[in-house]
């Protein structure tokens, strides 16, 4: 197993580490718990992940009355966001962030490993248009090696969306993806729930949970 010791990445933000958020990955980690308790048990987690990204979103000040007929001096958010899923995980974590950002535009990107080139391949990419004037909230529930996500970003970038406007939220994710993006890319935050000690032989994150997409949408 490579294993690789976790630097307190100024770029990668971990969840408060609290005794609820150690609950939910326990159970979502048991390879015994059913893929009921699993799903409702990820999208808890996946809703506390979206929570956070938002809090690293810049405000500006607004002015509103309260139905007492006072002014009050608040907030609101400095432009739009929108998600991009990696399928077919990343779109597990499309009805949190939906759950959060009500009429949120969502992206869907489709990259898989070639088989001749054993390198990242695109397939299919449908984006919002307006995607370079947004906020991109990127969603992959694991980072292993960080070749989808980082092909994902590249292409985001293409599509004119500032690298420091994206945040790239997952559940799980290892030292390895975190230095492979944080180096790359210097200018995108990764919001995680937890970090795992490395990757085994077979580009696996461990102790991780298994396949994601599998045991969310019960397929092998």
């Amino acid at each position: 197993m490579a294993s690789l010791p976790w630097k307190n990445d100024s770029n990668c933000f971990l969840l408060p580490q609290t005794n609820q958020l150690k609950v939910l990955l326990t159970i979502i980690r048991n390879r015994d718990t059913s893929r009921g308790d699993f799903v409702f048990y990820s999208d808890r987690i996946i809703r506390l992940l979206v929570e956070e990204a938002l809090n690293h979103l810049p405000v500006v000040e607004k002015s509103i009355n309260t139905p007492m007929g006072i002014e009050f001096p608040g907030v609101t958010f400095q432009g739009r966001i929108c998600g991009v899923s990696i399928m077919r995980a990343g779109e597990s974590m499309e009805q949190g962030l939906r759950h959060v950002c009500t009429g949120v535009r969502i992206g869907k990107v489709l990259i898989q490993r070639d088989e001749d080139t054993a390198l990242p391949k695109l397939y299919y990419s449908k984006l919002p248009e307006d995607i370079s004037e947004r906020w991109v909230l990127l969603l992959d529930p694991m980072l292993a090696t960080g070749g989808s996500a980082a092909s994902t970003i590249d292409l985001l970038l293409k599509a004119n969306v500032p690298e420091d406007r994206i945040l790239f939220i997952n559940l799980i994710c290892c030292p390895e993806g975190i230095e492979y993006i944080t180096t790359r890319f210097p200018k995108i935050k990764i919001i995680t729930a937890e970090v795992d000690q490395g990757m085994d032989d077979h580009k696996f994150i461990v102790p991780g949970l298994g396949d994601f997409g599998d045991r969310y949408f019960g397929t092998k």
